[in-house]
């Protein structure tokens, strides 16, 4: 089922089922009132979620209405946790190179993630506020995964009974921040600003056969200014599945339910599929001509992220965020 929250004037917005071709929708208010409640008492709301869903596919479920993206915020206006992974080896290495630095030694053995700020996330429509475009605004084009409460010590292969939903992400960063504060030998923060998530956060067996052990084989689009800037596909090249991501990060503690794991930038080796993000690009640039040619996203610059399955079908619909000056 697909699932996503709408505006309201409240900090967590109101939850709505959209049918499975993103046009029609019904609020879910009586089931329950946010996207939060459902996920905490999953068991037995889901259940009452996929019945309005088959009944709003059927064109049965009482009070449908065309669904209006400007209107929504993200599936989570905020959430218990963010944690954000990089799992794609082949930009793990082109950003490291960027800024001068190694990948770890144990790039190919334990998983790369960190905590962002969870506690505001913007809009699939919003904007990106930036306040000085020599920070180096960059776009990163993601999948995410939402849990269910989920116990520490669990092993990959008992991760995935607790993946609820899948989201694309756009997780935003400031490239020029990035060196100064992981000096410092304590992680990102001003670095990473607000992410933007897809208006629909899907159940896994909408992907059908693409969702496979944890990875999901298809390609993610990403728009620049208009033009396509990249369709690496999401599956093969993802060295840690979302199953090995979720072991390692519950090694010490238990997940909450609502929290989103990203999977880091998608990114293929081979460079006829583009990029995710702006970096990839300025590093392939420096290497093959010695410059960065490039720039970081000025105002007015705007993004577009998208998946489609076989049939063609937009499974989360669009993140679209233009670059604002934050004065």
């Amino acid at each position: 089922m697909k699932l996503a929250t709408r505006k309201n004037g409240t900090r967590d917005g109101e939850l709505l089922v959209v049918s499975k071709d993103n046009k029609q929708a019904v609020l879910a208010a009586e089931i329950a009132p946010t996207m939060q409640a459902a996920l905490d008492e999953w068991s037995q709301i889901a259940p009452q979620l996929s019945g309005l869903y088959d009944a709003l596919n059927s064109g049965q479920a009482a009070g449908a209405f065309e669904v209006d993206v400007a209107s929504l915020h993200s599936p989570f206006p905020r959430a218990y946790g963010w944690i954000d992974g990089s799992a794609y080896i082949n930009h793990i290495v082109l950003v490291r190179k960027a800024r001068g630095a190694e990948p770890p030694e144990t790039l190919r053995t334990d998983p790369l993630v960190y905590q962002g700020g969870s506690d505001t996330f913007l809009g699939p429509r919003d904007d990106i506020p930036l306040a000085n475009t020599a920070w180096g605004c960059d776009f990163e084009s993601e999948i995410a995964v939402v849990m269910d409460d989920t116990p520490q010590g669990v092993k990959a292969e008992d991760a995935g009974q607790y993946v609820r939903l899948v989201m694309l992400c756009n997780d935003v960063s400031l490239r020029s921040l990035i060196p100064g504060e992981l000096a410092k030998g304590f992680g990102f923060f001003t670095s990473k600003p607000s992410s933007a998530f897809s208006p629909f956060a899907i159940t896994p067996d909408e992907l059908g056969d693409a969702w496979q052990n944890g990875r999901l084989h298809l390609p993610l689009i990403t728009h620049f200014n208009g033009a396509k800037y990249g369709d690496p596909d999401a599956g093969p090249e993802m060295h840690f599945s979302f199953y090995e991501i979720i072991e390692h990060v519950c090694k010490t503690r238990g997940l909450a339910a609502g929290t989103i794991i990203g999977s880091g930038t998608i990114s293929n080796e081979d460079r006829s599929r583009g990029s995710s993000c702006l970096a990839e690009k300025r590093m392939i640039e420096k290497i093959d001509t010695g410059e960065f040619k490039t720039p970081f996203m000025n105002y007015g610059d705007r993004v577009t992220i998208e998946m489609f399955n076989s049939n063609g079908d937009s499974l989360f619909g669009q993140i679209d965020q233009t670059v604002v000056s934050k004065g």
